[in-house]
């Protein structure tokens, strides 16, 4: 239980991780799991703007879902723990596919690139798509110094084709129409 949320133990760039080891707040662990909580606060920006339900609904789980995979970040030495704790397990990607799926056949094929934006809701799923990418380079960088549970990049990859799609979904049931990109000629 945490009695205060400011401890001053941060005051000097240093954090600890799950594990109570201190690590620099520059370092790629810190970074992948720093970019999932600003991941996981966008969503729950895009959630408060008024997002289609069957949006909603997979939003607060995936939510939820990112809480397992930053605690895994926040714990490199999971595998030594008496008490288990939340993974990304394959059937967190099965849902996310299962979803693409769905709103693929729902939006249609995309036959040009579009540009973000569109309703308040699909801009703001287009942020977190946008943030979901960031958190993804992040996690290949911590990958490439310490391995990192192949589930977790397979699911954050798929978090970012989910939520582009879920902007189209947005767009297309609140009648806003794609804004299609046109190179500019030179």
């Amino acid at each position: 239980m945490m009695s205060r949320i400011s401890t001053g133990t941060g005051d000097e760039g240093m954090t600890s991780l799950g594990t109570l080891s201190r690590l620099s707040k520059d370092s790629e662990r810190v970074d992948a799991y720093g970019e999932i909580d600003e991941l996981n606060s966008l969503i729950g920006a895009a959630i408060s703007v008024g997002l289609e339900p069957e949006i909603n609904d997979q939003l607060k789980r995936i939510q939820g879902e990112l809480f397992h995979l930053g605690t895994v970040l926040a714990y490199p030495d999971i595998e030594d723990r008496k008490d288990p704790l939340p993974r990304i397990k394959k059937q967190h990607i099965d849902q996310l596919e299962g979803s693409i799926d769905e709103m693929s056949e729902i939006v249609g094929p995309l036959r040009k690139f579009i540009l973000p934006g569109g309703s308040s809701g699909a801009s703001a799923l287009h942020v977190a798509r946008a943030a979901c990418r960031r958190a993804e380079r992040a996690i290949v960088s911590l990958n490439l110094i310490e391995p990192v549970d192949v589930k977790i990049i397979i699911y954050i990859n798929r978090l970012s084709d989910a939520l582009f799609l879920m902007a189209r979904f947005e767009n297309l049931k609140k009648g806003v129409a794609e804004t299609l990109w046109e190179p500019t000629p030179d």
